[in-house]
């Protein structure tokens, strides 16, 4: 499954992720690689425990970015 996810880097410089569709479903990493690693493993607990709460799973998202060069 695919699920947007929004990193932001704090003014500590820490990277902060959250994802959109699973509301509360946030983690943090000292680099990007590691904020994404960690959230990845939040996504994996967070749909888990919908399941074994007979929760509806949100669909996975389908789509492109494209870059426009100005």
């Amino acid at each position: 499954m695919k699920y947007r996810v929004i990193i932001e880097q704090d003014e500590d410089g820490i990277f902060v992720t959250e994802v959109p569709a699973l509301p509360g479903c946030i983690s943090q990493g000292a680099t990007r690689a590691e904020a994404l690693k960690n959230i990845q493993e939040a996504i994996e607990a967070y749909l888990e425990s919908l399941k074994a709460h007979g929760e509806p799973i949100p669909p996975s998202i389908n789509e492109e970015v494209v870059e426009v060069r100005m």
